[in-house]
C-alpha cells in the first residue's frame, strides 16, 4: 500500500493524537481522582479486594504462560484497512458481551460486581489477542503476549506509568522473559484504574445501569488503545 492511501494517512493522524496523550502530564483532575481512589479503597471490603488481587496475579500469570487465550491463526497479506474493518467488528463483538455481562453482574450488589473483575478480564485479553492475530502477529509467542499486556496497562493505568510503558515499548524495552514479568506493579495499575470507574456498580438499584456502559466504555478504551499500539508497529515495518 502506499503512502498516499487515505486510510493510512488518518491512521498516521490519529496514532500522533494517541502518542500525545500518551506522554502528557497528569491533570489536575486526575490527581484529585487519585486522592479519592484512596478513599474509595477504605470503603469496599477488605475480602473483596484480597478476592480481586488473587484472581488478577492467577490471570495475569496465565496469560504468560497458558494456551486458554490464543483465538486464531495471524492474518496474512491484508492490507492495514482491511484488517482494521476485522478488528473494529471485534471490538464491537465483545464491547457488547461485557455491557451484557456488566449490566448482569451490577444487579447483584458487591458480590457480583467483585465477580465481574476476572469476568471482564477474560473477555479483554480475548480480544487483545483477537486483534493482536488481525494484524498479523501470533498470540502463542511469549514476547507478543508481554506486549499484550504492555497495551493492557496502557488502556487501565495512572498517566505516569502509562507514560513508562509507552516510551518502553516504542523503545523496545519489554522484559526478557515472562518471569521478569511485573505482574504485582500491573494488578496495582489496574485496580487503581477501575475500582472508582466500577464502585458504583456495586450500589443497589444504579449498579445494573452503570456496570453495563462502565463495561461498553472500558472495551471501547482498550479496542482504541490496542489500534493505535498495532499502528506502530505496521508503520515501524514500513519505514524501511
Amino acid at each position: 500500500m502506499s503512502a498516499d492511501d487515505p486510510h493510512e494517512r488518518l491512521a498516521r493522524r490519529e496514532l500522533e493524537a494517541w502518542r500525545r496523550e500518551m506522554l502528557r502530564d497528569p491533570s489536575a483532575l486526575e490527581r484529585a481522582a487519585k486522592g479519592l481512589q484512596v478513599r474509595v479503597n477504605a470503603l469496599i471490603p477488605e475480602k473483596i479486594h484480597a478476592a480481586i488481587t488473587k484472581v488478577i496475579e492467577q490471570m495475569t500469570r496465565g496469560i504468560l504462560v497458558g494456551s486458554d487465550f490464543v483465538t486464531a491463526e495471524p492474518l496474512r497479506n491484508a492490507s492495514l484497512a482491511e484488517r482494521e474493518l476485522q478488528v473494529r467488528k471485534a471490538i464491537t463483538g465483545y464491547r457488547n458481551v461485557a455491557s451484557i455481562e456488566g449490566g448482569v453482574t451490577g444487579a447483584g450488589g458487591f458480590l457480583a460486581a467483585a465477580a465481574d473483575f476476572p469476568a471482564l478480564i477474560a473477555i479483554k485479553i480475548k480480544l487483545l489477542f483477537e486483534i493482536a492475530a488481525l494484524y498479523g502477529h501470533d498470540g502463542a509467542d511469549w514476547r507478543e503476549r508481554l506486549y499484550i499486556l504492555a497495551i493492557f496497562q496502557l488502556a487501565f493505568s495512572g498517566p505516569d506509568h502509562r507514560r513508562a510503558i509507552y516510551e518502553a515499548m516504542v523503545a523496545g524495552n519489554h522484559p526478557a522473559s515472562p518471569e521478569d514479568f511485573d505482574w504485582r506493579r500491573f494488578q496495582q495499575e489496574y485496580r487503581d484504574y477501575i475500582d472508582l470507574a466500577k464502585l458504583a456498580q456495586m450500589l443497589p438499584v444504579v449498579g445494573a445501569p452503570v456496570g453495563a456502559i462502565v463495561n461498553w466504555r472500558l472495551l471501547e478504551r482498550l479496542g482504541e488503545t490496542a489500534i493505535n499500539a498495532y499502528r506502530l508497529r505496521w508503520f515501524e515495518g514500513r519505514s524501511g
